[in-house]
């Protein structure tokens, strides 16, 4: 078996897996640059991984002048390759 994420993330688990703060889950999504969360009951909201993924791939050919915000820097960097 792999060792991948669930299909469907809280905050908690998504800060987890991308190395940053829930705090910085929610800014990036107010940014734009994660999708919205899907909210599954009352207080209870869930990322699709495979949205999320999509998402910051999608940040490499990026070409808007965002270099200098922090927030899309680390989700470059969240998702380099090695």
């Amino acid at each position: 078996m792999t060792n991948r994420p669930p299909a469907y993330l809280s905050c908690a688990s998504l800060a987890r897996e991308l190395d940053v703060s829930e705090t910085t889950v929610y800014e990036m999504v107010r940014r734009g640059v994660l999708p919205q969360p899907i909210k599954l009951s009352s207080g209870c909201v869930r990322w699709c991984w495979a949205d999320v993924q999509m998402a910051l791939g999608s940040l490499s050919g990026c070409k808007t002048n965002d270099a200098v915000d922090p927030f899309l820097m680390g989700a470059r960097n969240a998702t380099a390759t090695q």
